[in-house]
Order: structure tokens, then sequence, then C-alpha cells
């Protein structure tokens, strides 16, 4: 059994997935557009636009397996109530990996060291998703 998280978007996960290999390094493991599914799965009408938008994907962060779809079949909304913490190995791979994610993110926590990470950033992607990078020690 494994727990594999799921973004779903409003249109902007072709975007999304090429963030997060620019801050993550993630590495893309399936890229599927509604125009490529089988109308067995996926056979409602859509707009020319929504052909593009992406029915699965699937990343690697680290080890760590990401779904990721545009959704259509119900209004876009993103929540906060969940949220992914990446550890990095040193405060430079932090601030790198934040660097390249805070255009257009609202920051909850700025980077700042802490009792258990040299540095650690809380915040909300431009997509909607909540965020912790972070080391998990104080001496890097």
């Amino acid at each position: 059994m494994s727990i594999v998280p799921n973004f779903l978007f409003g249109g902007h996960c072709r975007d999304a997935i090429d963030l997060y290999k620019t801050a993550f390094g993630a590495e893309i493991a399936c890229l599927l557009f509604y125009k490529d599914a089988k109308s067995e799965d996926y056979n409602k009408p859509l707009i020319e636009k929504q052909k593009n938008f992406v029915y699965h994907a699937e990343i690697i962060i680290g080890n760590q397996r990401i779904m990721m779809a545009d959704n259509i079949d119900i209004p876009f909304a993103p929540g906060t109530a969940l949220f992914l913490t990446v550890t990095m190995d040193t405060k430079e791979d932090v601030m790198k990996a934040f660097n390249v994610m805070k255009d257009g993110c609202t920051i909850i926590a700025p980077p700042h060291s802490t009792t258990y990470s040299s540095c650690t950033v809380n915040f909300i992607d431009k997509y909607g998703f909540r965020w912790v990078i972070m080391t998990e020690q104080t001496e890097k």
C-alpha cells in the first residue's frame, strides 16, 4: 500500500510541472493530455483549449511520486489544509528551490532558521498549493 499525493489544477498543470522540474529536479514519469485519452476513459465534450489540458501526469521528486491533472469536471478550488514538505540537504538548496517557486506565491513564513532546521520556508505557490521547503538539521 502507498499514499500518493494528487494535485488538481484548473488548466495550469503543464506549467506547474515545468516549475516543479526547475525547483526540485522533478522527473516526468507520465504525461497524458485529454486529447490523448481513450473515449472509453473520458468521453465528455471538450472545448478546444481543454484538449491540451493534462489528463494524467506523474512526476517524481526525490523518491516521491506525485500525480497531477487539470480538473475540468468541477470548478477548481485550491486548499491549504494539506501541504507537501520537501527536505533539502542545505539552506542553499532550500533557497535555490524557493527562489524558483516564489514568483506569484503567498508567503506564510519567510525563510528562517529554527531549533530543528537551518532554513525553512512556508508558502502557497502561484497555483494555490502549500509547500514547506526545509533542511532537517541546524548545522547546514
